[in-house]
């Protein structure tokens, strides 16, 4: 369902990128991503569709993510990269069209900006209540549910009721000429079920023009594929609700740190808990500014984070491999996305990032760990004698290396191998070979 619904999105977004591509002529003509008269009616004598048509996919294409604006340039989302062979990446851009669309479809003109908030902001519980009814629901019923909705929003902003005020008798009082006018808009108000009913029909056509439901006949039902929506929605709610160690309000850095010390599968239960609760662009930004930080413990976690989201993070992940210290873990990241089995995923490291790789997590270890952990990583580098781990630690430059070597000489058993250490962890300071 979700791709034949977006297919004419799909192709309008594949003829963007054959055709707006770089060193190719813009795409909008306001650097607002509208698209231009010229390239609207190219596109359509090219794809046999009306300019309204192309105009109508491209918009879709944008907000399911198949199409990214930059400027007057348009070039493809990742999900149109991996639309062929990711199933996943459909769901997603079929998602993010249906968490869209109140902007799928224009609300109807006459109704405050204000009142639209509140119907986009209560029809979570509509689709909900569509959802748990698991078959047609009369609109009235639904205009009843939406009603009390918005009336509890108000309450929780402690706003006036809405409609006109009684007075007592003793207590009414001639108004001043002054307040006259100003009471006029307040007795011209609609009771709430009148005003909220073109915005509920305006609601549901827009569900109904994404294939979340279907709506006629004066009832309304969730189509498979906006019942799975709503369901998946609902799971990530319970999910988040049950985060396991509380870090759930945390920012990525705080949240990080609560999860240092628990096993890896509570630690992934958390990093699930953690995502469900905000959107998923924000998220991985957190996540990645907390691993660009001093502390390499959270670079590492911060990626097995990463490792939870999934595609979406794949091009954040690939836009910092120019970064030296995000470098390695992304390579990682990388390579297991593809499909290469963890253990094998090392082999995609030069032996320059390798290294680096180690120093880092060393620093990690030194930092949070004991000291017989920091020995039995030595046991993890590449480089089979210790003088040559030495060699090329001094020359990858990492920041942290005279602490890790340091450290390492502090720890080790051995007086012969610690001496070698302190005297590399001394070259290294004072800048000798």
């Amino acid at each position: 369902m979700a791709r034949s619904g977006l297919a004419g999105a799909a192709r309008v977004a594949r003829w963007a990128d054959a055709a707006l591509g770089p060193g190719r002529a813009g795409a909008t003509a306001d650097g607002k991503a509208t698209l231009s008269p010229a390239t609207a009616e190219r596109a359509a004598g090219e794809l046999d569709l009306t300019a309204a048509q192309v105009r109508a996919e491209w918009d879709t294409a944008r907000l399911a993510g198949l199409i990214e604006v930059h400027g007057d340039r348009a070039r493809p989302g990742w999900r149109l990269r991996a639309w062929d062979r990711d199933d996943s990446a459909v769901l997603r851009g079929w998602v993010a069209l249906f968490d869209a669309w109140s902007l799928a479809c224009p609300e109807p003109d006459g109704h405050e900006a204000a009142a639209v908030a509140e119907v986009v902001s209560a029809m979570p519980q509509v689709l909900s209540f569509l959802q748990l009814s698991a078959g047609p629901v009369p609109v009235d019923q639904l205009l009843d549910l939406l009603q009390q909705r918005v009336t509890e929003l108000r309450t929780e902003r402690c706003e006036v009721p809405y409609g006109p005020r009684t007075q007592e008798p003793e207590q009414r009082q001639e108004p001043e000429q002054g307040q006259a006018q100003a009471q006029e808009p307040e007795q011209a108000q609609e009771p709430l079920p009148a005003a909220l009913a073109p915005l509920l029909d305006w609601a549901l056509r827009a569900l109904g023009a994404v294939g979340a439901l279907t709506y006629g006949e004066g009832q309304a039902t969730l189509t498979p594929l906006g019942s799975w929506a709503v369901w998946v929605k609902l799971e990530q709610i319970c999910v988040a609700a049950q985060s396991p160690a509380g870090n759930i309000e945390q920012a990525a850095e705080g949240m990080l740190r609560g999860c240092a010390q628990l096993r890896p599968n509570a630690a992934r239960a958390e990093y699930r808990a953690w995502l469900a609760a905000r959107p998923v662009g924000s998220a991985i930004t957190e996540l990645l500014g907390a691993a660009r930080g001093e502390d390499a413990l959270l670079r590492g976690l911060a990626f097995e984070a990463l490792r939870v989201v999934g595609a979406p993070a794949e091009p954040e992940v690939r836009a910092v491999l120019d970064e030296p210290a995000l470098r390695p873990y992304a390579l990682l990241w990388l390579a297991e996305h593809d499909g290469v089995d963890p253990e094998d995923a090392h082999e995609v490291l030069t032996r320059e990032e390798a290294t680096w790789l180690w120093v880092d997590t060393a620093a990690a270890v030194a930092d949070h760990g004991e000291a017989p952990m920091l020995v039995r990583h030595l046991e993890s580098a590449l480089q089979p004698t210790v003088p040559a781990l030495l060699d090329e630690v001094r020359a990858v430059g990492h920041p942290r290396t005279v602490q890790v070597l340091v450290a390492l000489a502090a720890a080790h058993p051995d007086p012969a191998l610690a001496k070698a250490v302190r005297r590399a962890a001394f070259q290294v300071h004072t800048g000798g070979s």
